[in-house]
């Protein structure tokens, strides 16, 4: 496959490897060598690169070829390129129930208006029928800071209702929840897939959390973008969520909701920030819904490939970016109708590319490393997940996971924007680095949207790897040309107007040299990594320092 596709390609005049002038193909991480990547990439003859479609066939063979050009082995399992990942895919048809009954009236809800919902479960249909309702707070299990929002409250056969974010998010003085998760710094307790696993392991039916921007971090649109369409990973019988269908309430329609079961919903905010807290039977309210569900199994890859370490070989030192974007939709203002993520993320694919020839160039790294260009991380980080659950390399052995997920394309910075701080040893690595180009470390400017949680890196985090990502809409860099306002304008324009969108393509706009600079970065931290025997650790207060110390032998 991987032959065809790059004669393909010469034959449409994109090359496997870019042909730039000598003098660009010595230098260490060239803007104009990713810029072309990325302009391969992001081209229409990859149809924007969606799972299970011709577009992954393309890309998955351009990859492959790619990685072999610079010279680098097989990485996958038994000496193959890929790691297959099957992929469950459902699409909810149009409702043919839809409503809430509280005492003798029912009320229609409109779907991607009041509520929004989906499901993982691999039927031709899925419904839920007059269901009791739950407001279990928001919905946190967290022994080990002593919150429980459950209280034993038996959830078999109902639906769960969330609040979004972590209990202190919106935390005033003298309540319980003041500094008990990090204060406006999202924890995982406040990711709505956390909440969505943890109603499930409690036998809910249904989970719905209400909608608020400030605590999602995103608008009603992004919540209904999908269109009921949703992914999960292939799981056997026995490992099937017990939800029938997850999603959102619109903030209008949970007032109601709640009005109607005689709560105040702004009062129950308040009361949920109590440790005291108990869930509250919305009374008399049931939730019935029955949708058409189209599914089928999609045979996606990860493409994996690797550079063995000549003294240190079981010990690995992982790049990761994804190679997935959102396909064909609708066509923009332009007529463009591919949605191909040249950002996010053939940005970070090309980075790791260039990473790559910088290693290939020097003498061989006394410790493996692996390339992994995750499929379906816009559908939930899946291909990363999946690779956690199988992974090549042992998990103990990985020394850390380097993730490059959107970087700003607006020119030098005199800073570096630090996702997760506080979490392990490697933001202290990033520091060092960083000042060697004479720059700073910033920290994230929204700390409360949780991105830490949001790219595939955090797949490895789960497993105790500590895991560093770079991602440039997490904060306004404090650019060369312009400073800081100049960046918060890029981000604004980014996040406001191409992300998944078709607008996210390469454009004169485009000035690579910052993006350049935090590659350099993985690319000095990785390198020190390979040539140490040093083993990054998580930082005391990290919820996955635990998970890793309990294999500190292994790395002795």
């Amino acid at each position: 496959m991987c032959m065809t596709v790059r004669t393909m390609l010469l034959a449409l005049g994109l090359s496997a490897a870019p042909l730039l002038p000598a003098a660009a193909q010595a230098q260490a991480i060239a803007p104009d060598r990713l810029e072309s990547s990325v302009r391969t990439l992001a081209s229409d003859l990859f149809q924007g690169r969606a799972p299970g479609t011709i577009g992954e066939e393309r890309t998955i063979g351009y990859l492959v070829g790619r990685f072999e050009a610079l010279g680098l082995e097989p990485g996958g399992p038994d000496g193959q390129w890929v790691q297959t990942v099957p992929l469950l895919h459902t699409q909810l048809g149009t409702p043919t129930q839809l409503a809430v009954t509280q005492g003798s009236a029912t009320t229609p809800w409109t779907f991607g208006e009041n509520v929004y919902v989906s499901t993982l479960q691999p039927k031709d249909n899925v419904s839920i029928d007059k269901a009791p309702m739950v407001f279990v707070g928001y919905g946190v299990s967290a022994p080990e800071r002593g919150w429980d929002d459950f209280k034993g409250v038996d959830l078999k056969g109902k639906v769960a209702v969330f609040l979004v974010n972590d209990p202190d998010f919106e935390a005033v003085k003298g309540e319980d929840a003041v500094g008990k998760f990090g204060g406006k710094t999202m924890t995982y307790y406040g990711r709505w897939t956390y909440k969505f696993e943890e109603a499930a392991r409690r036998g809910a039916i249904g989970a719905l959390i209400v909608h608020d921007t400030p605590g999602a971090g995103y608008g009603w649109n992004v919540v209904k973008s999908p269109g009921g369409e949703n992914y999960d990973l292939v799981r056997p019988a026995d490992r099937l969520t017990s939800l029938q269908l997850q999603g959102w309430i619109a903030g209008e329609a949970a007032k109601s909701l709640f009005a109607g079961a005689g709560q105040d919903l702004a009062a129950l905010r308040k009361k949920a920030r109590s440790a005291a807290f108990k869930p509250v039977e919305l009374k008399g309210a049931t939730f019935t819904a029955s949708f058409p569900v189209t599914q089928d199994v999609v045979q996606s890859a990860n493409v994996l490939a690797r550079i063995p370490g000549a003294k240190r070989p079981d010990e690995t030192i992982m790049y990761g970016a994804h190679w997935d974007a959102y396909g064909k939709g609708e066509p923009d203002a332009q007529g463009r109708i591919y949605r191909a993520g040249a950002n996010d993320d053939a940005l970070g694919i090309a980075g790791m590319f260039e990473i790559a020839r910088a290693f290939k160039a020097g003498p061989a790294p006394d410790r493996s490393i692996l390339f992994a260009a995750w499929t379906a991380e816009e559908r939930g980080l899946l291909g990363s997940e999946h690779y956690a659950l199988n992974p090549v390399y042992p998990l103990d052995k990985t020394v850390a996971n380097l993730t490059i997920d959107i970087l700003q394309t607006a020119g030098k910075a005199k800073d570096v924007i630090l996702v997760g701080k506080g979490q392990n040893m490697l933001e202290d690595d990033l520091a060092r680095f960083a000042a060697l180009q004479g720059r700073v470390v910033t920290q994230e400017s929204l700390p409360e949207r949780g991105l830490f949680y949001r790219a595939d890196h955090f797949s490895m985090a789960k497993r105790g790897v500590p895991v560093l990502l770079m991602m440039g809409i997490a904060g306004a860099s404090d650019l060369v040309d312009g400073g800081r306002a100049a960046g918060q304008a890029w981000v604004d324009a980014y996040t406001g107007n191409c992300y998944h969108q078709a607008c996210d393509a390469v454009d004169d706009s485009w000035n690579l040299d910052g993006a350049a600079q935090d590659i350099e970065l993985m690319l000095d931290i990785g390198r020190d990594l390979a040539t140490s025997d040093r083993w990054p650790e998580w930082k005391p207060g990290s919820e996955f320092k635990a998970i890793r110390d309990k294999s500190a032998g292994v790395r002795k």
